[in-house]
């Protein structure tokens, strides 16, 4: 019912949002003659606004054409190399003189948590010019047809086995926030069975191993509202005019509410932050509103099946960190993992996973030896600064590229 609501909603916010698109350009452009009047900024402005608030927002594109290598700008060819009904594994090419040595092998594991992966262009920005890149680009579920399945955390833990194997023994996996569980695990499962393409080296960041440690916002909301509750007021069915029509989800419309209601006050303040720049002719400041909130608000529905099981087995039951979790009869033992190196990464003032909750896969990782074992906290930085920002180029990412040099 709610999906079907919002549906209507978007249709009836279609013709509004061409009308302030309108709007906007009849008092901003410079061949109108409106644009000319006293308070033309001020509409010009208030249309903006009022555009970007009720438009549509699509996954936007990645928008790395080129990256530079060894002091020289190189062509980025992006191209799918294996292909699954709910992920793509996306490597960016470079266009590199074949004598040239190879760079490590980097596959960044992007989250499933309601934003595209485009939400990493900076994760992969910085790593492109010493290394070579695989990104998981998740699919919209309301984009995939009921015949291809369902797919749920066990099923994102086989993917990214799947990925691993496709490229090799010398991979060194990224995970960013979500995925350090299903990756540990898929590793984990690796190791139990002494595979060959084990990776040479893991890099766990700003995600919940032990979602009890220093609990935030978002984990006391999984923890104290029961199991029922989510299936119930979270889960919808895609409505009829997409592909997955009839699929059961956690739609991208309410996860992207539950973001903004977080800090509700700091959005609205930036909306009139956004505002006034534009009445101001302040073009940059516009220019990097509009570029966070196109990726913000570009949200993407989610499989319920997954969902649901990441509550279960990640927030409320805690299945990893109690060494109780099993997929197909197997328990998934961090214990066994040896040939992999570990860095877990942490933001100090990161609200979503908090401190001590990636770290925590130290003390599961017993196999390992400490010397190839290392942990990081960033000072200062929240979440998103773990893998974007200026942090994240300045602090985080040298050691990141040290460590798996190391390894």
């Amino acid at each position: 019912m709610l999906y079907n609501l919002h549906e209507l909603q978007r249709a009836f916010l279609k013709p509004l949002t061409a009308f302030t698109d309108s709007g906007s350009c009849l008092f901003s452009h410079p061949y109108s003659p409106w644009a000319y009047t006293p308070v033309s900024r001020h509409l010009a402005a208030a249309y903006e606004l009022a555009h970007r608030l009720g438009k549509e927002y699509e996954k936007p594109a990645w928008g790395l054409p080129h990256t530079e290598v060894d002091g020289e700008q190189v062509a980025i060819e992006e191209t799918c190399v294996l292909e699954k009904p709910f992920c793509k594994l996306v490597h960016f090419e470079r266009q590199l003189p074949s004598t040239r040595p190879a760079d490590p092998k980097v596959l960044v594991v992007a989250p499933l948590s309601g934003h595209h992966a485009t939400l990493l262009r900076d994760t992969v920005r910085v790593l492109l010019p010493a290394h070579d890149v695989y990104v998981t680009d998740w699919i919209d579920a309301r984009m995939v047809p009921l015949s291809l399945g369902s797919f749920s955390l066990d099923d994102y833990v086989a993917y990214v086995q799947a990925f691993i194997r496709a490229l090799g023994p010398d991979t060194h996996v990224i995970a960013v926030c979500q995925p350090v569980v299903p990756v540990l695990a898929a590793i984990a499962l690796m190791s139990a069975h002494q595979e060959e393409t084990v990776p040479l080296s893991m890099t766990m960041m700003g995600g919940p191993i032990d979602a009890r440690r220093s609990p935030t916002q978002v984990n006391d909301l999984a923890s104290n509202k029961p199991y029922s509750w989510f299936e119930q007021m979270l889960i919808d069915h895609v409505p009829l005019g997409y592909p997955g029509a009839g699929r059961r989800v956690y739609p991208g419309f309410l996860q992207h509410a539950g973001f903004v209601a977080m800090n509700p006050g700091r959005h609205v303040q930036s909306h009139y932050d956004f505002y006034l720049n534009l009445v101001k002719g302040d073009d940059q400041d516009a220019d990097s509103h509009r570029r966070f909130y196109d990726e913000y608000n570009a949200v993407l529905d989610m499989p319920a099946e997954y969902y649901l099981q990441t509550i279960r087995v990640v927030f409320q039951e805690y299945l990893l960190a109690r060494g109780l979790w099993e997929i197909d009869g197997e328990k998934v033992d961090p214990g066994a993992i040896t040939r992999t190196a570990l860095l877990t990464i942490e933001g100090e003032l990161d609200d979503i996973s908090g401190p001590g909750q990636t770290h925590a896969a130290q003390q599961l990782c017993t196999g390992i030896d400490p010397a190839r074992r290392q942990e990081y906290t960033a000072a200062g930085c929240g979440h998103y600064g773990i893998f974007s920002g200026r942090r994240w180029r300045k602090l985080i990412y040298p050691r990141i590229a040290e460590f798996i040099r190391q390894a």
